[in-house]
């Protein structure tokens, strides 16, 4: 698929291959270990981490935690109001998804023995949709389990750094035959192609899921895709490097494994 206006901008002024504005508020509640406010355009979620010295019962007694995530959109996220879950008898299809895929992204980079028998969960209220909202909580998310695992590091309740790795994910679609990276919803809702990509800060693939609402899509196709949410994602790992530096003042990130310390993940172990 070729299209010769590939390189014109799109009509919030964005290339192709610009993210949206991207911002981060650290701290944004009181209470939780760790919370971001994350923004993505228009889109808005915000993202706390709750860490709990308990574990699922199917984990007690093995010496590792869990991370685990829970998604839901405020009912006026959107342009018309969406009626609460809750009044529908509980979560739909489509957020039981989101929830597992948020939390296999951000277990994917955590040791789970080194979290010990303690739980957190990552909490993501969307509190206004325009498009990939499942990606920005994956984002947001990781700062603020980072900046809660660093809290409760820093309070002796964990003796090793958990966190192996940065880990952070953007939607790449086609459009019109050009493809962009990091669709709004009004690009998303006339893609031909949408695809979500999650990734680790070393470039390693967390998740891929594509989609051809239309015709099949093809390999080439399906790389430029993939190497337009890399690009994507290298980028937001490096605001995501830059938040929790200034958010931590100067202090240590504790909970960062040292990239040369690293050992893989054992997928076993740490699978949903």
């Amino acid at each position: 698929m070729t299209n010769s206006n590939q390189n014109e901008a799109r009509k919030d002024g964005r290339q192709p291959s610009d993210l949206r504005p991207v911002r981060m508020t650290t701290g944004y509640t009181k209470y939780a270990e760790g919370s971001v406010l994350v923004e993505m355009g228009e889109t808005r979620v915000l993202c706390t981490a709750s860490v709990e010295d308990r574990v699922p019962p199917f984990l007690k007694g093995k010496g590792v935690g869990w991370i685990t995530a829970e998604y839901s959109m405020l009912p006026r996220a959107t342009e018309s109001r969406t009626q609460r879950e809750i009044g529908r008898g509980g979560p739909s299809g489509r957020t039981h998804e989101i929830q597992r895929l948020i939390g296999r992204s951000l277990r994917s980079v955590v040791d789970m023995a080194a979290l010990g028998e303690r739980s957190v969960t990552i909490d993501c209220d969307v509190i206004q949709a325009d498009g990939g909202t499942r990606t920005a909580a994956i984002t947001g998310g990781f700062v603020a389990l980072a900046l809660a695992l660093n809290k409760t590091m820093e309070a002796g309740k964990i003796t090793r750094a958990p966190l192996r790795d940065y880990v952070a994910a953007v939607s790449v679609g086609v459009v019109g035959e050009r493809v962009l990276l990091d669709l709004d919803y009004s690009e998303d809702s006339a893609a031909e192609v949408d695809m979500n990509v999650v990734l680790t800060g070393d470039g390693r693939f967390v998740e891929i899921q594509g989609t051809a609402e239309t015709e099949p899509f093809d390999r080439d196709l399906m790389n430029r895709m993939i190497d337009a949410a890399a690009s994507g994602v290298d980028r937001l790992v490096a605001i995501q490097r830059e938040v929790i530096v200034q958010t931590l003042g100067g202090k240590e990130f504790r909970a960062m494994v040292d990239p040369a310390s690293r050992t893989k993940i054992n997928w076993k172990e740490d699978a949903s």
